[in-house]
């Protein structure tokens, strides 16, 4: 079976907006900013044989201040910059209790049907606490990457880092505890 680094995007991949102490996604592709590191640590992870797949909830979508279009666009522009196998999105409120809505794992659960992983040797990395328990229900080691926003983390992270750089090395550590098989021809 393969392995897998499921990313959140706001916050991992691409640089929050914070208002209020709250982290926004960017409205449109102006607004986006890569975060520093990210594609380095990224190109690290997938030459170690890791899928890198994006899960990422996009409610605004939903709540009708966002378009498909536009997180579309940010996900082809990020798809070209960055080597990223496969975004998954939710569109969805918390109001529809569909089952791809972080903190529940469909998300992560429906990309490791597709690819093949072993969701006990893959890993979640995320700034929010829907994203570290959708990781933990889907049975993956998390990461929480920590800014210190103003909202509860009610779910307990396999550790407390501060960049996605920090959370590849400590992949990369723990990875190489183990030998695995990756098959990156699977296409979505």
């Amino acid at each position: 079976m393969a392995r897998a680094v499921f990313l959140d995007r706001d916050g991992v991949i691409n640089r929050t907006i914070v208002r209020n102490g709250l982290p926004y996604p960017p409205h449109n592709l102006a607004e986006l900013e890569v975060l520093p590191g990210v594609a380095e640590s990224l190109r690290r992870l997938r030459e170690a044989h890791y899928y890198l797949i994006v899960v990422t909830n996009q409610p605004d979508v939903a709540r009708g201040t966002q378009t498909k279009e536009t997180v579309e666009a940010i996900h082809n522009f990020l798809k070209a910059q960055l080597p990223i196998h496969d975004f998954r999105v939710c569109y969805h409120d918390d109001s529809a209790n569909c089952h791809c809505r972080k903190p529940k794992p469909g998300m992560i659960l429906d990309a490791a049907e597709v690819y093949d992983i072993d969701l006990s040797q893959s890993f979640l990395v995320g700034d929010r606490w829907r994203d570290i328990e959708a990781g933990s229900r889907a049975g993956c080691k998390t990461i929480f990457i920590d800014y210190h926003y103003s909202e509860p983390n009610h779910s307990q992270p396999d550790i407390v880092l501060h960049s996605l750089a920090e959370a590849a090395d400590w992949i990369l550590d723990k990875g190489s505890e183990h030998s695995f098989r990756s098959d990156f021809s699977h296409s979505k």
